[in-house]
Protein backbone atom coordinates (compact mmCIF):
# COMPACT_ATOMS: atom_id res chain seq x y z
CA UNK A 1 0.00 0.00 0.00
CA UNK A 2 1.31 3.57 -1.11
CA UNK A 3 0.38 6.41 1.51
CA UNK A 4 -0.01 9.69 0.57
CA UNK A 5 0.28 12.73 3.40
CA UNK A 6 -1.47 14.82 0.46
CA UNK A 7 -3.57 14.20 -2.38
CA UNK A 8 -1.66 16.74 -4.58
CA UNK A 9 1.01 14.03 -3.76
CA UNK A 10 -0.78 11.08 -5.05
CA UNK A 11 0.74 9.81 -8.14
CA UNK A 12 -2.40 9.42 -10.48
CA UNK A 13 -0.93 8.02 -13.65
CA UNK A 14 -3.44 5.06 -13.23
CA UNK A 15 -7.42 6.07 -12.98
CA UNK A 16 -8.66 4.75 -9.59
CA UNK A 17 -11.99 3.37 -7.79
CA UNK A 18 -11.98 5.77 -4.76
CA UNK A 19 -14.25 5.47 -1.62
CA UNK A 20 -14.05 8.52 1.32
CA UNK A 21 -14.42 8.61 4.74
CA UNK A 22 -13.18 8.83 8.22
CA UNK A 23 -12.89 5.10 9.20
CA UNK A 24 -12.14 5.82 12.89
CA UNK A 25 -11.52 2.40 13.84
CA UNK A 26 -11.68 0.55 10.57
CA UNK A 27 -14.23 -2.05 11.90
CA UNK A 28 -16.00 -4.89 10.62
CA UNK A 29 -18.52 -2.30 8.58
CA UNK A 30 -15.64 -0.51 7.09
CA UNK A 31 -14.01 -3.44 6.12
CA UNK A 32 -16.73 -5.03 4.01
CA UNK A 33 -16.98 -1.30 1.97
CA UNK A 34 -13.41 -1.88 1.67
CA UNK A 35 -13.49 -5.34 0.37
CA UNK A 36 -15.59 -4.17 -2.36
CA UNK A 37 -13.36 -1.35 -3.20
CA UNK A 38 -10.68 -3.58 -3.61
CA UNK A 39 -13.19 -6.16 -6.19
CA UNK A 40 -13.73 -3.39 -7.90
CA UNK A 41 -10.44 -1.85 -8.81
CA UNK A 42 -8.88 -5.35 -9.74
CA UNK A 43 -12.03 -6.30 -11.51
CA UNK A 44 -11.67 -3.24 -13.77
CA UNK A 45 -7.93 -3.00 -13.97
CA UNK A 46 -7.81 0.52 -11.65
CA UNK A 47 -5.66 1.74 -8.44
CA UNK A 48 -8.18 0.92 -5.23
CA UNK A 49 -7.73 4.29 -2.92
CA UNK A 50 -8.97 5.46 0.32
CA UNK A 51 -9.27 9.44 0.80
CA UNK A 52 -9.50 10.02 4.42
CA UNK A 53 -8.56 13.29 6.37
CA UNK A 54 -6.65 14.53 9.52
CA UNK A 55 -6.90 15.82 11.80
CA UNK A 56 -10.51 14.72 11.99
CA UNK A 57 -13.21 17.23 11.22
CA UNK A 58 -14.79 18.02 14.48
CA UNK A 59 -11.12 19.18 16.03
CA UNK A 60 -10.97 22.01 13.34
CA UNK A 61 -14.04 23.04 12.87
CA UNK A 62 -15.20 22.64 16.97
CA UNK A 63 -11.77 23.21 17.92
CA UNK A 64 -14.08 22.77 21.93
CA UNK A 65 -14.34 19.59 20.73
CA UNK A 66 -13.77 16.64 22.81
CA UNK A 67 -13.91 14.23 20.33
CA UNK A 68 -12.13 10.94 20.70
CA UNK A 69 -11.11 8.61 18.11
CA UNK A 70 -10.45 4.88 18.28
CA UNK A 71 -7.24 4.57 16.42
CA UNK A 72 -4.51 7.04 16.54
CA UNK A 73 -3.73 7.85 12.74
CA UNK A 74 -0.62 5.87 12.96
CA UNK A 75 -2.50 2.40 14.21
CA UNK A 76 -5.34 3.51 11.40
CA UNK A 77 -2.75 3.23 8.72
CA UNK A 78 -1.36 -0.15 10.38
CA UNK A 79 -4.58 -1.46 9.71
CA UNK A 80 -5.13 -0.74 6.87
CA UNK A 81 -2.04 -1.74 5.38
CA UNK A 82 -3.09 -5.16 5.96
CA UNK A 83 -6.14 -4.96 3.70
CA UNK A 84 -4.64 -5.01 0.04
CA UNK A 85 -5.95 -1.63 -0.34
CA UNK A 86 -3.47 -0.16 -3.31
CA UNK A 87 -3.11 3.64 -1.92
CA UNK A 88 -4.66 5.67 1.36
CA UNK A 89 -4.48 9.49 0.46
CA UNK A 90 -4.55 11.51 4.13
CA UNK A 91 -5.40 14.68 3.05
CA UNK A 92 -5.20 17.36 5.71
CA UNK A 93 -8.58 18.84 7.49
CA UNK A 94 -8.55 22.70 7.09
CA UNK A 95 -10.47 25.54 7.64
CA UNK A 96 -10.09 26.50 4.21
CA UNK A 97 -10.33 22.86 2.90
CA UNK A 98 -13.62 23.23 4.24
CA UNK A 99 -14.85 26.10 2.48
CA UNK A 100 -14.73 24.05 -0.99
CA UNK A 101 -17.64 24.17 -2.46
CA UNK A 102 -19.53 20.91 -3.61
CA UNK A 103 -18.05 21.37 -7.03
CA UNK A 104 -14.22 22.46 -6.26
CA UNK A 105 -14.43 19.33 -3.92
CA UNK A 106 -14.91 17.32 -6.64
CA UNK A 107 -12.85 18.92 -9.47
CA UNK A 108 -10.13 19.35 -7.59
CA UNK A 109 -9.92 16.08 -5.19
CA UNK A 110 -11.78 13.18 -6.90
CA UNK A 111 -11.27 14.12 -10.78
CA UNK A 112 -8.34 16.13 -10.86
CA UNK A 113 -5.86 14.86 -8.28
CA UNK A 114 -7.53 11.15 -7.93
CA UNK A 115 -7.92 10.52 -11.39
CA UNK A 116 -11.54 8.90 -10.67
CA UNK A 117 -13.30 6.17 -12.28
CA UNK A 118 -15.93 4.79 -9.73
CA UNK A 119 -16.66 5.89 -6.58
CA UNK A 120 -18.38 3.51 -3.73
CA UNK A 121 -20.19 5.37 -0.69
CA UNK A 122 -21.84 5.38 1.25
CA UNK A 123 -26.04 6.13 1.55
CA UNK A 124 -25.83 8.63 4.05
CA UNK A 125 -22.46 10.40 2.78
CA UNK A 126 -22.42 14.24 2.82
CA UNK A 127 -19.15 16.53 1.49
CA UNK A 128 -18.82 19.92 -0.05
CA UNK A 129 -19.54 22.98 2.54
CA UNK A 130 -21.47 22.65 4.87
CA UNK A 131 -22.06 19.39 4.27
CA UNK A 132 -24.97 20.46 2.37
CA UNK A 133 -24.76 17.89 -0.79
CA UNK A 134 -25.41 14.29 -0.95
CA UNK A 135 -25.22 11.03 -3.14
CA UNK A 136 -27.39 12.17 -5.39
CA UNK A 137 -26.04 15.14 -6.05
CA UNK A 138 -22.16 13.08 -6.55
CA UNK A 139 -24.02 10.86 -8.98
CA UNK A 140 -24.87 14.08 -10.82
CA UNK A 141 -20.99 15.40 -10.45
CA UNK A 142 -20.26 11.67 -12.48
CA UNK A 143 -22.21 12.19 -15.34
CA UNK A 144 -20.40 15.83 -15.70
CA UNK A 145 -16.92 14.04 -15.30
CA UNK A 146 -16.96 10.88 -16.48
CA UNK A 147 -17.13 8.57 -13.58
CA UNK A 148 -20.00 6.55 -12.03
CA UNK A 149 -21.13 6.24 -8.13
CA UNK A 150 -22.13 3.22 -6.52
CA UNK A 151 -24.34 3.40 -3.39
CA UNK A 152 -23.36 1.17 -0.24
CA UNK A 153 -27.04 0.49 0.78
CA UNK A 154 -28.85 1.87 4.09
CA UNK A 155 -29.75 -2.08 4.04
CA UNK A 156 -25.85 -3.25 3.41
CA UNK A 157 -24.42 -0.85 6.30
CA UNK A 158 -27.28 -1.97 9.00
CA UNK A 159 -26.59 -5.66 8.47
CA UNK A 160 -23.49 -5.44 9.43
CA UNK A 161 -25.24 -3.44 12.45
CA UNK A 162 -21.74 -1.93 13.55
CA UNK A 163 -20.20 1.99 13.58
CA UNK A 164 -17.81 3.83 15.01
CA UNK A 165 -20.63 5.34 18.00
CA UNK A 166 -21.21 2.07 19.13
CA UNK A 167 -17.78 0.87 19.70
CA UNK A 168 -16.71 4.21 21.15
CA UNK A 169 -19.86 3.61 23.82
CA UNK A 170 -18.57 -0.01 24.50
CA UNK A 171 -15.05 1.07 24.87
CA UNK A 172 -16.14 4.24 27.72
CA UNK A 173 -18.87 0.76 29.07
CA UNK A 174 -15.51 -1.51 29.67
CA UNK A 175 -16.64 -3.90 27.09
CA UNK A 176 -13.52 -4.51 25.54
CA UNK A 177 -14.99 -8.13 24.27
CA UNK A 178 -17.80 -6.43 22.65
CA UNK A 179 -15.78 -3.91 21.19
CA UNK A 180 -13.43 -6.33 19.69
CA UNK A 181 -16.25 -8.22 17.79
CA UNK A 182 -17.12 -5.05 16.08
CA UNK A 183 -13.55 -3.99 15.30
CA UNK A 184 -12.79 -7.52 14.00
CA UNK A 185 -9.45 -7.15 16.21
CA UNK A 186 -8.22 -6.58 19.87
CA UNK A 187 -8.65 -2.72 20.80
CA UNK A 188 -5.13 -1.68 20.64
CA UNK A 189 -3.48 1.07 22.87
CA UNK A 190 0.08 2.82 21.58
CA UNK A 191 2.53 4.93 23.27
CA UNK A 192 6.06 5.05 25.12
CA UNK A 193 6.94 3.42 27.89
CA UNK A 194 7.57 6.03 30.60
CA UNK A 195 9.15 6.18 34.19
CA UNK A 196 6.09 6.15 36.77
CA UNK A 197 5.72 5.89 40.80
CA UNK A 198 7.55 2.34 40.74
CA UNK A 199 4.33 1.13 43.31
CA UNK A 200 3.55 -2.01 40.81
CA UNK A 201 7.72 -2.83 41.55
CA UNK A 202 7.08 -2.16 45.75
CA UNK A 203 4.43 -4.65 45.74
CA UNK A 204 6.07 -7.32 42.57
CA UNK A 205 4.19 -6.30 40.08
CA UNK A 206 6.46 -4.63 38.13
CA UNK A 207 4.76 -2.30 35.67
CA UNK A 208 5.16 -0.67 32.13
CA UNK A 209 3.67 3.02 32.53
CA UNK A 210 2.57 3.52 29.10
CA UNK A 211 2.37 7.42 28.10
CA UNK A 212 0.09 8.05 24.85
CA UNK A 213 0.91 11.23 23.03
CA UNK A 214 -1.98 11.45 21.07
CA UNK A 215 -4.99 13.51 23.44
CA UNK A 216 -7.16 12.18 21.53
CA UNK A 217 -7.31 8.53 21.41
CA UNK A 218 -9.56 6.85 23.71
CA UNK A 219 -9.00 5.54 26.63
CA UNK A 220 -11.18 2.47 27.97
CA UNK A 221 -13.32 2.45 31.19
CA UNK A 222 -10.90 2.44 33.92
CA UNK A 223 -10.33 -0.62 35.53
CA UNK A 224 -8.32 -4.28 35.05
CA UNK A 225 -7.90 -5.69 31.42
CA UNK A 226 -5.85 -8.76 30.48
CA UNK A 227 -3.88 -7.97 27.30
CA UNK A 228 -0.96 -8.86 25.35
CA UNK A 229 2.05 -7.25 23.59
CA UNK A 230 4.63 -8.58 20.77
CA UNK A 231 8.16 -7.58 22.40
CA UNK A 232 11.18 -8.07 20.59
CA UNK A 233 9.04 -11.47 18.88
CA UNK A 234 7.61 -12.88 21.53
CA UNK A 235 3.87 -12.18 22.44
CA UNK A 236 3.64 -11.61 25.94
CA UNK A 237 0.44 -11.65 28.28
CA UNK A 238 0.03 -9.73 31.31
CA UNK A 239 -2.30 -7.36 33.06
CA UNK A 240 -3.29 -3.62 32.69
CA UNK A 241 -4.90 -1.45 35.62
CA UNK A 242 -6.37 1.90 33.77
CA UNK A 243 -7.10 4.39 36.43
CA UNK A 244 -5.69 7.14 39.41
CA UNK A 245 -4.64 4.02 41.90
CA UNK A 246 -7.42 5.01 44.71
CA UNK A 247 -5.70 2.53 46.93
CA UNK A 248 -2.76 4.86 47.37
CA UNK A 249 -4.41 8.24 47.28
CA UNK A 250 -3.27 8.51 43.89
CA UNK A 251 -5.65 11.49 41.69
CA UNK A 252 -3.92 10.97 37.48
CA UNK A 253 -4.98 8.89 35.80
CA UNK A 254 -2.39 5.77 34.15
CA UNK A 255 -2.07 3.10 32.51
CA UNK A 256 0.28 0.45 34.10
CA UNK A 257 0.75 -3.25 32.63
CA UNK A 258 2.15 -5.85 33.98
CA UNK A 259 3.79 -9.17 31.64
CA UNK A 260 3.84 -12.50 33.25
CA UNK A 261 6.75 -14.40 33.30
CA UNK A 262 8.77 -11.44 31.69
CA UNK A 263 12.10 -9.26 32.81
CA UNK A 264 12.97 -6.52 30.46
CA UNK A 265 13.85 -2.92 30.66
CA UNK A 266 11.31 -1.04 28.69
CA UNK A 267 11.24 2.59 29.63
CA UNK A 268 11.34 4.88 26.36
CA UNK A 269 10.41 2.25 24.13
CA UNK A 270 7.18 2.56 22.25
CA UNK A 271 5.09 -0.48 22.43
CA UNK A 272 1.65 -1.62 21.40
CA UNK A 273 -0.78 -3.55 23.85
CA UNK A 274 -4.17 -5.26 22.62
CA UNK A 275 -6.58 -5.38 25.02
CA UNK A 276 -8.50 -8.98 24.99
CA UNK A 277 -11.31 -9.17 28.19
CA UNK A 278 -12.06 -6.81 31.40
CA UNK A 279 -11.69 -8.54 34.68
CA UNK A 280 -13.24 -5.87 37.23
CA UNK A 281 -13.58 -1.99 37.87
CA UNK A 282 -10.72 -0.55 39.87
CA UNK A 283 -11.31 -0.51 43.50
CA UNK A 284 -10.13 1.41 46.34
CA UNK A 285 -9.28 -1.13 48.57
CA UNK A 286 -8.35 -0.93 52.83
CA UNK A 287 -4.87 -2.04 52.76
CA UNK A 288 -1.98 -2.79 50.96
CA UNK A 289 -2.20 -5.95 51.92
CA UNK A 290 -6.29 -6.25 50.00
CA UNK A 291 -4.37 -4.79 46.87
CA UNK A 292 -2.10 -7.43 46.87
CA UNK A 293 -4.49 -9.94 47.57
CA UNK A 294 -6.47 -8.65 44.86
CA UNK A 295 -3.60 -8.44 42.14
CA UNK A 296 -3.25 -11.89 42.62
CA UNK A 297 -6.68 -13.25 42.16
CA UNK A 298 -6.39 -10.77 38.90
CA UNK A 299 -3.73 -12.73 37.88
CA UNK A 300 -4.93 -16.22 38.68
CA UNK A 301 -7.59 -15.63 36.59
CA UNK A 302 -5.38 -14.11 33.66
CA UNK A 303 -3.70 -17.08 33.26
CA UNK A 304 -6.45 -19.04 33.73
CA UNK A 305 -7.86 -17.63 30.96
CA UNK A 306 -4.98 -17.05 29.06
CA UNK A 307 -4.60 -20.87 29.22
CA UNK A 308 -7.88 -21.53 27.78
CA UNK A 309 -6.93 -19.14 24.07
CA UNK A 310 -4.36 -21.95 23.87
Amino acid sequence: MKRYTDAKTYDNQTPSVVTIGTFDGVHIGHKKIIDRLIESAQKNGLDSVILTFFPHPRMVLQQDSNIKLINTIDERIQILEKTGLTSLVIHPFTQEFSRLTAGEYVQQMLVDRLNVRHVIIGYDHRFGRNRNSNITDLASYGIQNDFTVEEISKQDIDDVAVSSTKIREALLQGDITRANTFLGYEYMLTGIVVKGKELGRKLNYPTANLYIEEKYKLIPKNGVYIVKSEIDGTIRFGMMNIGTNPTVNGTQQSIETHFFDASFNLYDKKIQIQMLKRIRDEKKFDSIEQLQEAMQQDEDFSRDYINSLV
